[in-house]
C-alpha cells in the first residue's frame, strides 16, 4: 500500500491484512512514517504488515518504534538478527527453491524474488501447505487466483504487482476484484 485510495480499497473490500514495503530496492517502498500515516485508519481486525526484505536492523527498529505493525513479513533467515517484539507476528518467507526441514507454523511461499510476479510452482505449494498456515504469494492475479487456492488450500494469499496500475500504485478496482475471487474460493 502506497496511498490512501488503495488501504480504502481494500478495507472496503475486505482483505485481512494490508502489506508495506520497507525495502529501498522496490517500487513500493515507504519511510516508516509515511506509512503509519497511511495506517492510522485501519482497522484493528485488519492487520499491518511490515514487509521488508534482508532489512538492516537499525531500519526494523525505526519500522517498529514508527509504524507499529502487527506482523512482520521478511525473508525467514532474517529473523536470526533482528529483535522482533513478543506481540508481533513473524511471517517468514520461504522461497521456491528451497524445502527446508522445518516449517514454521505460518510461514509466506513466495517466488525467488518478490514483487516480479513470478508464479510459484504450485504442486510444490500444495505440498508445502500442508505443513503449516501458508500464506501462498508469488504471481497471484485476478485470473488465477481462484484456481490457485483450490489446487493448494492455503491459509491465505498475497498479491501486490498484479493489482497495481503501474508499479507502485495500486487499482481500487483490481483490489476489490482480486479480494473478490480470493473470497469466493
Amino acid at each position: 500500500m502506497t496511498d490512501s485510495n488503495a488501504v480504502d480499497a481494500a478495507i472496503d473490500a475486505g482483505a485481512d491484512a494490508l502489506g508495506f514495503v520497507f525495502c529501498e530496492q522496490s517500487p513500493r517502498n515507504l519511510v516508516p512514517e509515511d506509512a503509519a500515516r497511511l495506517a492510522a485508519s485501519i482497522p484493528r481486525n485488519v492487520k499491518k504488515v511490515a514487509v521488508m526484505m534482508h532489512p538492516s536492523a537499525v531500519l526494523w527498529e525505526r519500522v517498529q518504534k514508527n509504524f507499529r505493525p502487527q506482523v512482520l513479513q521478511t525473508d525467514a533467515e532474517d529473523f536470526s538478527y533482528l529483535n522482533v517484539k513478543a506481540d508481533i507476528e513473524k511471517w517468514p518467507v520461504l522461497r521456491e527453491g528451497t524445502m527446508p526441514q522445518c516449517v514454521p507454523e505460518k510461514f509466506v511461499y513466495e517466488g525467488r524474488r518478490s514483487g516480479y510476479g513470478e508464479v510459484v510452482d504450485w504442486n510444490v505449494a500444495a505440498k508445502l501447505a500442508r505443513r503449516g498456515q501458508m500464506i501462498l504469494a508469488g504471481g497471484l492475479s485476478t485470473e488465477n487466483v481462484q484456481a490457485a487456492i483450490q489446487l493448494v488450500s492455503p491459509f491465505g494469499v498475497d498479491v501486490s504487482s498484479a493489482v497495481e496500475s503501474r508499479p507502485g500504485v495500486k487499482d481500487a478496482d483490481k483490489i476489490r476484484a482480486f479480494v473478490a475471487g480470493a473470497k469466493t474460493a
